[in-house]
């Protein structure tokens, strides 16, 4: 298909758009499912190697708009023994017949869009988290998988834990009592971006262009294309959706699969003055049902003479599940996992009320072979991590900061006298000046007091007096041709 006929398809997502089976075959038992990969500065390198690490796989495919990081991806296939072919316009990739599924490892702000061209182009997908950079976004991906009829897995990579699914049953169990309070923690040291006096120079290697996508054609305002984008609201959603989009969803999973029925949030980006925009520092609380769910970022380290973190029941990344007769502790997995004493993947310990062991759970995954799995078996519940749980999951990243992106400034000083009335939120608070107070922020440093959003759980939808400013923040403007088509 040409690029430019490929393009009007995506836009209206119309009957004259291919079936999956005019655009690939459907992998059978027997036959190598056949991968492309768009996205390699970071984790698309991991996507690459994992992918071709199992058995009847085979990364045919690669695309990213810098040349320099698409040859060193491509130098690191060969070395795996994959034979790829190299494209810049991922909208080329997507045209090969012989590319059955599609990885995407893109900026935040791609991902719904190259996630829905995907499907309309017959091929399965597995998307990086979050998987919309806004609200609005994760409805149009509800609606492509249902129009299209794809498999399509999330990268939340805990979904496939046997530990976690364990401890969740064991909880489930009532050997514990009731669950009382449920905590996330993003305690991950962030450094500043630094701060540019001007537009910076897009580096020879990068099509700037297929790099906006769908952002309206503007200078590059910070020092490092790759990754900080992270950090600015047009491309990124900051930490609470990085890293914190994986124990947004573990935390939820010891609660309700729904949206919260009230968010409060309290947060700023503190500790350098840099062109960064995204909150290095959040308490917001997630009223459930259930049991609240309290969720902690903190960017900064412990104090301002250390780069080491604060942590909390020994996890400075994590989730803790409070409850009558004890608690779980399920830190992540990696350099911010602490307790290295458990194996490789043992991903959540119980303890009674005097922080005495009961019991691990232990158990290796494959994410990646578990989405595999569901491609060849045409079956969408064998998937671990399926869309509509992402959705979710994403969607808890992007309350918090919607709460403080309609919220109130004042000093730090202000919330160190106006603490919260709920005792829950209030111990957080406190402890997050306490922190501030240990990196030498002085009182006048501004925080905000994130709007307070109430939810009709029923509907998803925003009530109150600030629905309309809420709405604006749901979706995002886009540029022609990369414009996400309205499908639900």
């Amino acid at each position: 298909m040409k690029r430019r006929t490929f393009i009007a398809s995506a836009a209206t997502a119309g009957a004259s758009v291919l079936t999956a089976t005019s655009w690939a075959r459907v992998p059978g038992a027997n036959s190598d499912l056949r991968v492309g990969v768009v996205g390699l500065h970071g984790i698309g390198r991991r996507h690459i190697g994992s992918f071709a690490a199992l058995k009847g796989v085979r990364v045919v495919a690669l695309c990213d708009v810098d040349s320099a990081v698409l040859a060193k991806a491509s130098a690191q296939a060969k070395s795996l023994g994959q034979t790829v072919r190299a494209f810049e316009d991922y909208r080329d990739m997507l045209a090969q017949k012989d590319v059955d599924a599609v990885c995407i490892a893109t900026p935040n702000h791609q991902h719904a869009l190259q996630g829905i061209w995907a499907l309309q182009a017959g091929k399965d997908l597995f998307l990086e988290k979050p998987v919309s950079h806004d609200l609005w976004e994760g409805k149009q991906l509800l609606a492509a998988e249902q129009k299209f009829g794809r498999v399509v897995q999330a990268n939340i990579q805990s979904r496939s834990s046997q530990a976690i699914a364990e401890a969740l049953a064991y909880v489930k169990s009532g050997a514990l009592g009731k669950v009382q309070l449920v905590r996330g923690l993003c305690y991950k040291r962030r450094a500043s971006i630094g701060k540019t006096q001007g537009p910076q120079p897009i580096p020879d290697s990068i099509n700037y262009d297929l790099w906006l996508g769908p952002l309206a054609k503007g200078p590059l305002r910070r020092s490092r294309l790759h990754y900080d984008w992270h950090w600015q609201w047009a491309t990124g959603n900051g930490d609470i959706a990085n890293q914190g989009n994986h124990q947004m969803d573990v935390g939820r999973r010891f609660l309700e699969d729904s949206w919260p029925s009230r968010v409060e949030s309290v947060g700023g980006r503190l500790g350098y003055d840099d062109d960064g925009e995204t909150h290095n520092t959040v308490v917001t609380v997630l009223h459930y049902a259930t049991a609240p769910f309290v969720f902690e970022v903190r960017g900064l380290p412990k104090t301002v003479k250390t780069e080491q973190m604060d942590q909390l029941k020994g996890i400075s990344v994590g989730n803790i599940v409070e409850c009558e007769g004890g608690y779980i502790v399920i830190p992540a997995r990696g350099p911010n996992a602490q307790d290295r004493s458990l194996p490789d993947y043992a991903l959540a310990v119980a303890y009674d009320l005097k922080g005495r062991e009961l019991r691990r759970f232990t158990g290796r995954h494959n994410h990646y072979a578990n989405f595999v799995s569901a491609v060849k078996s045409g079956k969408k519940s064998d998937l671990a991590c399926p869309l509509s749980a992402a959705v979710t999951s994403s969607a808890l990243s992007h309350l918090p900061n919607m709460s403080l992106r309609t919220g109130t400034d004042h000093p730090l000083g202000w919330f160190q006298r106006e603490l919260p009335t709920n005792a829950l939120y209030r111990e957080a608070v406190e402890r997050m000046n306490q922190h501030l107070a240990s990196n030498g922020l002085p009182k006048d440093a501004v925080l905000r007091q994130g709007a307070s959003l109430a939810i009709n759980t029923t509907t998803n939808r925003f009530e109150g007096k600030n629905t309309a400013e809420l709405t604006t923040l749901s979706k995002s403007s886009y540029r022609a041709p990369f414009v996400i088509p309205n499908l639900d």
